[in-house]
């Protein structure tokens, strides 16, 4: 089974997230079915683009739910949707020992999804984390583990500029 993990920026444009969309599809192609389990948090984002794209491969899902209390942590009812939703579809979780959502809960559960992990992909458009357990953080951890890890950002990407919080 390959086990291919997901770490992203949680804030894309609408066609950003069309483009990544399109980009996780193609890195996905190769491990398709019962071969493939997509590893990642469902946040906001890159990874529930992700996610979606897994299912639709033919792909499993395991979930790691940073903390107890996560899905307060979404800013917007359609995201808290698909994250509940996209919960209901995975074949497994594990739900990380934290009593409420934030940096330090960020960070250990996207080590925990890097070392599932066989390949990372990372949606990042290469910039600093904008708090601990952001993107460049667990890109950075994976790495040093010795972890694939792709980068995906389309070209002509671009986040909102809308702030959610201290993860990128």
């Amino acid at each position: 089974m390959k086990r291919i993990g997901c770490t992203g920026h949680q804030i894309l444009s609408a066609a950003t997230r069309r483009d990544v969309a399109k980009a996780v599809a193609a890195e996905i192609a190769g491990a398709e079915g019962e071969n493939l389990l997509g590893l990642t948090c469902l946040a906001e984002g890159a990874d529930q683009v992700f996610a979606f794209a897994t299912l639709a491969a033919g792909g499993q899902l395991h979930v790691v739910v940073p903390s107890r209390n996560y899905e307060s942590s979404f800013q917007s009812n359609q995201a808290r949707a698909a994250y509940d939703s996209l919960l209901t579809l995975a074949v497994s979780r594990s739900e990380l020992d934290f009593s409420s959502p934030g940096e330090d809960a960020y960070m250990a559960a996207g080590r925990e999804v890097a070392d599932q992990s066989d390949i990372l992909l990372a949606v990042w458009d290469g910039k600093p984390a904008g708090g601990k357990g952001g993107t460049a953080d667990v890109v950075a951890y994976a790495q040093q583990r010795g972890v694939e890890v792709r980068i995906i950002w389309p070209l002509g990407a671009t986040r909102h500029n809308r702030y959610r919080r201290a993860r990128s």
